[in-house]
């Protein structure tokens, strides 16, 4: 091993071994030559010293010294040319890194159990690798990464090579693709050239490329600036490195990353024999949420208020990176309120911070402020009573971000798959505040542009594509609305294979769908008024009201949430 070690140091640095050769002999050579030359012009007469100046002077001495000291430097950048030297741009920027030196271990891997067993099962596959030639499998080539962003990829191949042990190499895809066409696949067969090399001495090599979609996206023709015939070769040269690794028995895996969805990549990556096993790093769950806050507050001073469950239950839909970063936010506000520990206000002020921006300092007239409250107080009891899959979490008429208000929900259980009883609540949901206004105000407002837009949005998917429609037409009729005529490269013109006549009945479908939430929306306010204007009248009082502050207004009235719904046996 350590022959070999020394074998792939000539061959990394054997250029730079010559120099400094050289430069070795020409420093003795000319110690020799100045000390013999010193002597000599001692040992000679004064006369032949003065004809000898006169004649040369003291410049030829010394331009012929840095003559000499120049020709290490000359022959350098000769080699430096000749091995193409004028292409520095294509060498891999790539960093190697030592398994052991990493320092990410499986118990510092939280919030994606699933992932991390599959990856563990990778690191046995790598380990055991003789054990698998023994009966006949195959060495693991590929590991293809995919989920959203922020769900731990780098930090679970980064694990892999701490628990496997071997030297670490990554890159980004974005490094590999330059405006110069062959600059691309230069970086990739000196990526694999290191790789081979480190696997030949260290006995195997892990090559990480993150956001494997800028290297890795499906082929097509150039249209003639050169572009994506730089990504396609680029390509090329991947999959005849990855395929290049059979010819002898290296122990190189190729870890890739995207956020990208697996159609997006070209299919000759993803065939057997490349990237043959896939890894869904999703994101966490209500049990690996509350993981993740354990183990991110674990270093950090909190009181006895906070309440890991219930922060879980908040921060449904984020990642491990979001959790992380709320934690990190929530101990910033706690500084700059001089508190000693963090307590569950600063992580709900630090949760408003990351999901709606910082408060702004708006000065609201009364009225203002009084049509801001109903508008919320409107969304929340509707909310509250038409969507029980939600809980009102908060409610606030203070501007954060491009809102003046805002009441955030809460679900109460993880949901996977939508119902249509769901999606007709989240659109009274948001006609609650226009019912509100026109109620209480006599007149609507212009904040209800961004609730129009989102009800629109549900019931036409409804209508169009998820056959919730009364009429019971069936099928996604959005899909084929707009189909080019032909298929390839150069698409043909768009036509429509939905008639007039059904796209008249799905339209009129969409409006009934809100007509109808919106009615059921003013009922219930009607109904529960005194409610509203008690509701409004506590937002105006404190601006904002938490949980248990909005569930004291309710309990108020004997009010209670209506339960959900289940599937019947």
């Amino acid at each position: 091993m350590k022959w070999r070690k020394i074998k792939t140091f000539f061959q990394f640095h054997w250029v730079a071994i010559i120099i400094i050769i050289l430069c070795l002999a020409v420093a003795v050579s000319l110690y020799f030559f100045l000390n013999s030359t010193i002597s000599a012009w001692k040992g000679s007469e004064s006369y032949f010293k003065k004809a000898t100046l006169a004649q040369y002077g003291i410049f030829f001495y010394i331009f012929f010294v840095l003559q000499i000291l120049a020709l290490p430097l000359q022959i350098a950048l000769y080699i430096w040319m000749m091995r193409g030297g004028y292409m520095k741009f294509t060498k891999v920027q790539a960093k190697t890194t030592e398994g052991k030196d990493i320092k990410i271990h499986w118990k510092d891997v939280i919030g994606m159990e699933e992932a991390k067993q599959e990856a563990s099962e990778v690191v046995k596959l790598v380990t055991d690798r003789v054990e698998v030639q023994k009966i006949g499998g195959k060495i693991l080539r590929g590991i293809l990464m995919m989920g959203p962003p922020g769900c731990g990829k780098t930090y679970l191949a980064k694990a892999i090579a701490t628990e496997s042990n071997l030297p670490f190499i990554a890159m980004s895809g974005s490094e590999f693709i330059e405006m110069f066409v062959g600059v691309g696949a230069s970086r990739i067969r000196k990526l694999f050239k290191q790789a081979r090399q480190l696997a030949y001495t260290e006995g195997g090599c892990i090559i990480f490329i993150d956001e494997l979609d800028a290297v890795g996206a499906q082929r097509s023709v150039d249209r003639g600036f050169g572009g994506q015939t730089e990504s396609n070769t680029t390509l090329n040269q991947l999959l005849i490195e990855m395929d290049g690794l059979k010819e002898k028995d290296y122990n190189v895996i190729i870890i890739g990353a995207t956020n990208a969805p697996e159609t997006f990549l070209d299919p000759a990556l993803l065939r057997p024999g490349r990237f043959d096993r896939k890894i869904y790093v999703e994101l966490p769950n209500l049990d690996e949420r509350e993981s993740l806050f354990e183990y991110y507050l674990k270093d950090a001073k909190f009181d006895s208020s906070i309440d890991n469950k219930r922060l879980a239950r908040l921060t449904v839909g984020n990642s491990p990176a979001d959790i992380a970063n709320l934690v990190h936010e929530a101990a910033l506000i706690a500084v700059r309120n001089k508190k000693a520990a963090i307590s569950m206000k600063e992580v709900t002020e630090a949760y408003d911070r990351v999901e709606m921006g910082i408060k702004h300092k708006v000065v609201f007239s009364q009225e203002e402020r009084a049509k801001i409250a109903y508008h919320e107080a409107g969304h929340a009891i509707a909310m509250y009573f038409l969507a029980p899959h939600k809980d009102v979490f908060k409610a606030t008429i203070l501007a954060r971000g491009g809102a003046l208000g805002f009441v955030m929900p809460q679900p109460r259980e993880e949901i996977h798959v939508r119902t249509k009883d769901q999606y007709l609540g989240d659109i009274k949901v948001n006609l609650g505040s226009y019912a509100a206004e026109k109620l209480k105000l006599n007149v609507t407002t212009s904040g209800v542009s961004q609730d129009f837009t989102n009800a629109m949005w549900i019931a036409h998917h409804m209508v169009w594509e998820w056959g919730m429609g009364k009429s019971g037409l069936v099928g996604n009729y959005a899909s084929i609305a707009a189909m080019p005529t032909s298929i390839g490269v150069f698409k043909g013109e768009n036509v429509s294979y939905v008639s007039e006549k059904i796209k008249e009945q799905l339209n009129s479908e969409v409006q009934e769908i809100l007509q109808e939430c919106l009615k059921e929306a003013e009922q219930l306010l009607i109904a529960e008024s005194a409610l509203l204007d008690r509701f409004a009248e506590e937002l105006l009082k404190k601006d904002e009201l938490d949980y248990d502050e909005i569930e004291a207004i309710f309990k108020e009235f004997n009010k209670t949430r209506p339960p959900m719904p289940r599937l019947r046996k």
